[in-house]
């Protein structure tokens, strides 16, 4: 049992004690973070540090861009991540492309990695005057076709982040709505983050589609269509422009109808597993955006192999009943054994859990 929760457990036996207490007060530190200059050892799995790869120029939690090929992208809808917010980035080998697909994640070059670092803002964040980054992953296509996923956890100083291998746990309070939430954030190993990337037998990328790149960012003082960006940049090929793309609603974003915002949180969040060739194929749940079929996507659908996390409910979701609907029941607890997803999750998606209540309650 660490540090803080010793803490807590005093702080409650004391208040049974007394009458009063003085506030609780949290540690101005996030343990779990590397030492400055710590030595890693890589098992020739990857670089030993972030700044190895030349990835970023300046200092590196500045995430700058060294070159033109290491592009900056945002996603329509992203993953939820304990509320972290996120900074990703395509690296392109020189003299590479991209090749378009309507559906599925963008067709990316051998040398490729894919970019994803997790941090909190100072606002969020008990623990800091200053955002502070966790954890960058990397997705990288190997020649053989396959991705390699490597997770690197950065230091105390935020000066360098280091491979590590079987991840780590952290120690954040973050800043709730009402009030200080301290949890446990688990950087995943690099087994945990194959399995959540599986498809078929083989890791793929989960966000970077068309349909979730078609929207605009930042570049340098531009702003633009992501999609047509890469391909004015002769990186994309195979699309003319974005107007021919599909694009996928932003779920935060309430002038998309509630349906879209709905099917769009579950595709991101569920359908990497819930798909036909995902990992929980075997639930014959499918929760993929493009899946049209009521019965497939869990109305009035009996749950194959839900066990105890069916909460005794009958149904993945009931028509106008969300405190009847297993995908409700189950987004709620953070319980391992009840929770969904299994991984990657310490905190319920409040915000999350109210749309998808909203969208069941509403269906007719």
């Amino acid at each position: 049992m660490n540090f803080l929760k010793y803490f807590f457990l005093f702080i409650i036996i004391f208040t049974a004690c007394v009458k009063a207490v003085e506030p609780v007060v949290i540690e101005k530190a996030i343990h779990g973070l590397h030492p400055t200059k710590e030595v890693v050892e890589t098992h020739d799995l990857g670089k030993a540090k972030l700044s190895e790869y030349g990835f970023f120029a300046g200092k590196l939690n500045q995430l700058t861009p060294a070159n033109n090929n290491v592009i900056p992208y945002e996603l329509n809808s992203p993953l939820f991540s304990d509320y972290a917010d996120k900074k990703r980035f395509i690296v392109l080998p020189e003299n590479t492309t991209i090749k378009y697909d309507p559906r599925e994640v963008l067709d990316f070059p051998v040398g490729t990695t894919l970019v994803k670092n997790f941090y909190y803002t100072a606002e969020n964040l008990e623990q800091s005057d200053s955002n502070i980054i966790m954890e960058t992953r990397l997705l990288i296509k190997e020649k053989d076709l396959t991705w390699t996923a490597l997770p690197y956890v950065w230091n105390e100083n935020q000066t360098d982040a280091y491979l590590s291998i079987l991840g780590k746990k952290l120690q954040v309070a973050r800043r709730g709505k009402n009030e200080i939430a301290p949890f446990e954030y688990v950087s995943p190993d690099m087994n945990q983050c194959k399995s959540c990337h599986m498809k078929g037998n083989q890791p793929h990328p989960i966000g970077p589609s068309a349909r979730q790149l078609n929207r605009d960012n930042v570049f340098g003082k531009i702003t633009h269509n992501q999609l047509d960006y890469l391909i004015e940049k002769g990186f994309l090929v195979g699309l003319d422009n974005s107007s021919a793309a599909p694009k996928l609603a932003s779920y935060s974003d309430t002038h998309f109808s509630i349906n879209d915002r709905a099917r769009a949180y579950l595709d991101i969040n569920c359908a990497h597993c819930h798909r036909v060739d995902g990992s929980a194929r075997n639930t014959a749940l499918n929760l993929n955006y493009d899946e049209m079929d009521e019965v497939d996507f869990g109305v009035n659908k009996h749950p194959i192999s839900a066990g105890q996390g069916s909460g005794n409910l009958k149904l993945n979701i009931v028509k106008g009943a969300p405190e009847k609907s297993i995908l409700a029941y189950r987004m709620k607890h953070t319980d391992p054994n009840i929770m969904m997803p299994e991984m990657g999750k310490k905190l319920v998606d409040e915000e999350g859990v109210a749309l998808i209540e909203q969208w069941i309650r509403e269906m007719e």
